[in-house]
């Protein structure tokens, strides 16, 4: 029996949502796949399991990760006010501005995990693209890497 094998390209969106490596867009950036095990949120691999792609490409290349973390921090609450506003509303004569201002800081405490980790995935999409030749060993090399300060933050 003749398996053949499938090589659709996957879902931008999806796997940046999953955290997925952006070349193969299959394995998986970080060590643990829960974002809330806070310990170890952040931990990366070193490169992909799947393709081989390296993850960090030199000291401090996800320092610029906090413009995109803030942007989505943002998003989250633009989308919570129109919902707010659509589905309670905003008076003046009582408080219901502050109960989402409560209800939205809850929530960004909440999701800053997953949001801090989909920006790292959205950083590295804008440097390594994703490549339908990736199982025959074309990677995006790292530009330096000084394994003795690698993960020191």
């Amino acid at each position: 029996m003749d398996v053949q094998q499938h090589d659709e390209k996957p879902n931008l969106i999806f796997s940046l949502l999953n955290s997925k490596c952006t070349r193969c867009r299959r394995g998986d950036m970080f060590r643990d796949k829960n974002p809330y095990h806070l310990r170890k949120t952040m931990k990366m691999n070193d490169q992909c399991p799947v393709c081989g792609q390296p993850l960090e490409m030199e000291p401090g290349f996800y320092y610029g990760t906090n413009m995109i973390s803030y942007g989505l921090a943002v998003m989250v609450c633009i989308i919570t006010f129109f919902l707010w506003w659509i589905l309670i509303g905003f008076s003046l004569h009582d408080s219901r501005f502050f109960w989402w201002i409560g209800i939205n800081a809850f929530l960004l405490l909440a999701l800053q995990p997953p949001l801090m980790r989909i920006s790292r995935a959205v950083w590295l999409a804008f440097f390594v693209k994703y490549s339908p030749e990736w199982r025959k060993g074309e990677i995006v090399a790292a530009y330096s890497v000084n394994k003795e300060h690698q993960n020191n933050w």
